[in-house]
C-alpha cells in the first residue's frame, strides 16, 4: 500500500474530552515521504504538510509545533473557520428581524473573528487508504445543548482532508493536498453560513522577501483600521508581485471561474512553486504577510469580511440543507 495513516499522541496535551492525550493523525505517501497530519481534537488543524518529489521535500505550513506553542497560539495557524471567516462588526448582527451578538474574541479592533470552531474538538469520522489516496473525514457538531452565544443554529460541519498520488505524466509535481468541507444545517430555522481555512505557507522557511506571488484577483477591498471592509477597487498589480519589503493584509474578489483559480507563490532560488487552488465556491482571498516573514497566510473564503452584516457572499442554509466546496495545495 502506498499511503498510511497513523496516530501519535502530540506531546502530553490533554484530551478535554477524556484522560487521554490529544492524537495526532499522520498520513503518508510512503513512495515519497510526502504526506501531512492533522489535530482533531485541537480544532481539526492541519499542523504539517510536506510536499515535494522525495529529493527536494519541503515543509509548507507553518503552525504550532509543541502542546504549548498550540495552546498559546493567537495566529490561527491552520484554523477551519466556520460559520464565519475573517471578522463581523462589533460581534453584531442581524438576520431575519432578530439581532444577535458574537463573543468579542478580537478586542482590539472591536470584532469577533474567525467563526466558532476554533480549537473545538472534532471527531474522526472516516479514515480511507489505497494505492492512489488516503483520506482523513472529521466532524464538528454543533447541537442544541451545546450553543454558543450570538449563534443559535445548530449545524454539523465536516472536512476532509485527502492526499493523492503525483500524476505519472507530471513527474516534476508533488502529491495534492485536497482539503473539502461540507456544512450541514441541522436546526429547524435558516441560518447564515460562511466558510474559510486560515493556513500560514512557507518554502522550508525561506524568507518572504524572496519569494514572489500571482494572485488571481480583480478587485482589492478597502479596509478600514480595524480591518473592516470600506469599498473595492480594481487591483492593477502586476501579475507576478515581488514580495521584497512588501507587507499584505488584505482582502481581494477573485473572477468567476467555473474551473477556480489558483495563486502561485514562487521561489526564484529554490525554484520551485506553491499552487493554491479554490474552487468556485470561494470567491473571496485574503493574504497576509505576518511581521517574522517566513511565511504568508493565503486564505480562501466563501464569503466577504463582515458578510454577516453586508451580505456579500453570505450563504443562507434551509433546515437540512448544506454546502461545501474545496482547496487544493501541490508543487512543481
Amino acid at each position: 500500500m502506498n499511503f498510511s495513516i497513523d496516530t501519535q499522541p502530540f506531546g502530553v496535551l490533554p484530551n478535554a474530552e477524556s484522560s487521554e492525550p490529544i492524537l495526532e493523525y499522520v498520513v503518508l505517501y510512503t513512495e515519497t515521504g510526502e504526506g501531512f497530519s492533522v489535530i482533531p481534537a485541537h480544532g481539526g488543524i492541519l499542523r504539517q504538510l510536506v510536499l515535494g518529489p522525495k529529493s527536494t521535500l519541503m515543509q509548507v505550513v507553518r503552525a504550532p509545533d509543541s502542546p504549548q506553542a498550540l495552546l498559546a497560539d493567537e495566529t490561527y495557524a491552520s484554523a477551519l473557520l466556520y460559520p464565519f471567516p475573517s471578522r463581523v462588526r462589533h460581534g453584531v448582527y442581524g438576520f431575519e428581524g432578530e439581532d444577535y451578538s458574537l463573543p468579542l474574541n478580537e478586542p482590539s479592533r472591536d470584532n469577533a473573528i474567525h467563526g466558532l470552531v476554533h480549537p473545538k474538538p472534532f471527531r474522526v469520522v472516516a479514515q480511507e487508504t489505497t494505492a492512489q489516496y488516503a483520506l482523513l473525514t472529521i466532524q464538528y457538531d454543533l447541537t442544541e445543548a451545546d450553543m454558543v452565544s450570538g449563534y443559535p443554529f445548530p449545524f454539523s460541519l465536516q472536512v476532509t482532508y485527502a492526499i493523492t498520488a503525483p500524476p505519472a505524466e507530471s513527474p516534476n509535481q508533488s502529491c495534492t493536498l485536497t482539503v473539502a468541507f461540507s456544512a450541514l444545517n441541522t436546526g429547524t430555522t435558516r441560518c447564515p453560513a460562511a466558510f474559510g481555512w486560515h493556513p500560514y505557507f512557507t518554502l522550508n522557511g525561506e524568507t518572504t522577501d524572496d519569494l514572489t506571488i500571482e494572485m488571481p484577483v480583480e478587485e482589492m477591498i478597502q479596509l478600514d483600521d480595524n480591518l473592516l471592509p470600506t469599498g473595492r477597487t480594481p487591483f492593477t498589480n502586476p501579475k507576478t508581485m515581488p514580495l521584497h519589503e512588501r507587507n499584505l493584509d488584505n482582502a481581494f474578489t477573485v473572477p468567476e471561474n467555473p474551473d477556480g483559480v489558483i495563486t502561485v507563490l514562487h521561489s526564484p532560488k529554490q525554484q520551485v512553486s506553491l499552487n493554491v487552488w479554490q474552487s468556485r465556491e470561494f470567491p473571496y482571498l485574503v493574504v497576509y504577510t505576518p511581521g517574522r516573514r517566513d511565511s504568508i497566510a493565503i486564505e480562501p473564503l466563501t464569503a466577504n469580511v463582515n458578510a454577516f452584516n453586508t451580505g456579500e457572499g453570505l450563504c443562507v442554509l434551509n433546515p437540512g440543507e448544506e454546502f461545501q466546496g474545496q482547496i487544493r495545495v501541490w508543487m512543481e
